[in-house]
C-alpha cells in the first residue's frame, strides 16, 4: 500500500525561499511531505497579501492564512528579516522594502528583487557609516507558519509556528558587500562567531545548516514528522 503524500504549498513569490526550505526538509529526511510552489500547484494569479503586521509572526500568519484560503490547500509561509542593533532593530519587518520605508506604493513600481536588494543594502551601509565594529551586531530572524483551510470552507487555521535566529554583524566596506551566493542582505552579513564569511560567501549547504530559516524549517519538519 502506497503511503499518502502530504502536499504543502510554500506560500511565497520568492523562489530562493522555496529552494532553501526544500533543501532543509530533504536534509532532515522528511518523508511523506511534498513541497510545491504556487505555480506548481496551479496558482499563477494570486495577489500577494498586504503585510500589515508589526512583527514577523503577524506577517507570516497573514500570508499563511491568506494563501490557505485562496488555494484551499495547506500552506507554509515565513516572514523574515534583518535586525541591526545600532538601528534599533531596523529594518525588521520592512527588510525587503527598506530602501522605500516599506511603503505599499513601492511594491507596485515593478523594481526587480535584485534592484531592491541593492537599494536596501546601500541604505543599511549608509546608516551605519561611522558606527564602530562593536556596535554593528545584527541578526536574521525567521518565523514560519503552517496553516490549513477550515473544513467548512470558511477561513483557515494555524497549525504550527516555528522560529529561528542567525547571529552576526554588518561588515564595513570594502570588506562588504561580498559573495555570490545568497540574497537580500547576505553580502553584508558577517556570520558569528568567527565573522570570517558573509552569508553570501557560504555555500548553500553551510547556510542550510545554520541560518535562521534553517532553524525554523528544522523545527517545522519535526512538527510535520509527528503530525
Amino acid at each position: 500500500m502506497t503511503e499518502a503524500i502530504r502536499t504543502i504549498v510554500v506560500a511565497t513569490q520568492n523562489p530562493h525561499k522555496v529552494q532553501e526550505i526544500a533543501a532543509i526538509f530533504a536534509k532532515e529526511k522528511l518523508i511523506g511531505v511534498r513541497l510545491v510552489t504556487l505555480v506548481e500547484a496551479g496558482f499563477t494569479k494570486i495577489a500577494e497579501p498586504n503585510e500589515v503586521g508589526t512583527s514577523f509572526i503577524e506577517n507570516a500568519t497573514i500570508k499563511a492564512i491568506s494563501y490557505a484560503i485562496a488555494t484551499r490547500m495547506e500552506c507554509l509561509a515565513d516572514d523574515s528579516g534583518l535586525e541591526v542593533d545600532a538601528l534599533g532593530g531596523k529594518p525588521g519587518v520592512i527588510s525587503s522594502h527598506y530602501a522605500s520605508d516599506g511603503s505599499s506604493e513601492s511594491r507596485e513600481t515593478g523594481a526587480g528583487r535584485g534592484a531592491r536588494d541593492s537599494a536596501n543594502n546601500a541604505r543599511v551601509l549608509r546608516e551605519l557609516h561611522g558606527v564602530t565594529r562593536e556596535k554593528r551586531g545584527a541578526r536574521f530572524r525567521c518565523v514560519m507558519v503552517l496553516a490549513k483551510p477550515n473544513g467548512n470552507g470558511n477561513g483557515a487555521s494555524v497549525l504550527h509556528v516555528a522560529q529561528g535566529t542567525f547571529e552576526g554583524m554588518i561588515g564595513e566596506p570594502p570588506r562588504v558587500p561580498s559573495g555570490g551566493d545568497g540574497f537580500g542582505y547576505d553580502p553584508l552579513f558577517l556570520v558569528a562567531p568567527e565573522f570570517a564569511k558573509t552569508g553570501a560567501e557560504l555555500v548553500p549547504a553551510e547556510k542550510d545548516a545554520i541560518s535562521h530559516r534553517a532553524q525554523a524549517a528544522k523545527l517545522m519538519a519535526c512538527f510535520l514528522r509527528q503530525s
